[in-house]
């Protein structure tokens, strides 16, 4: 599985910002996703995903996290 990450530079105009965002999603990523390969191998599904930060302030890690659980329950799902 392949995952990319970004945040947009015209909302986040200092490097700084767009790298914060992007560890949190890979993080968040990190933590999920062994129950999201279990859940794709088990359905024979073989992904590359590539989540875009889209919102117009730095997030918090809980609120990052609870957005990529919701996302990728909901991305598993359809392969159920």
């Amino acid at each position: 599985m392949q995952a990319g990450f970004s945040a947009s530079s015209r909302n986040f105009k200092k490097a700084v910002d767009r790298n914060r965002i992007k560890r949190l999603l890979r993080e968040s990523f990190r933590r999920q996703r062994a129950d999201f390969l279990d859940q794709l191998s088990s359905a024979n599904v073989h992904l590359a995903i590539f989540i875009i930060y889209t919102g117009k302030e730095v997030p918090t890690y809980d609120v990052v996290d609870e957005k990529m659980k919701k996302a990728l329950r909901k991305l598993s799902d359809q392969f159920k």
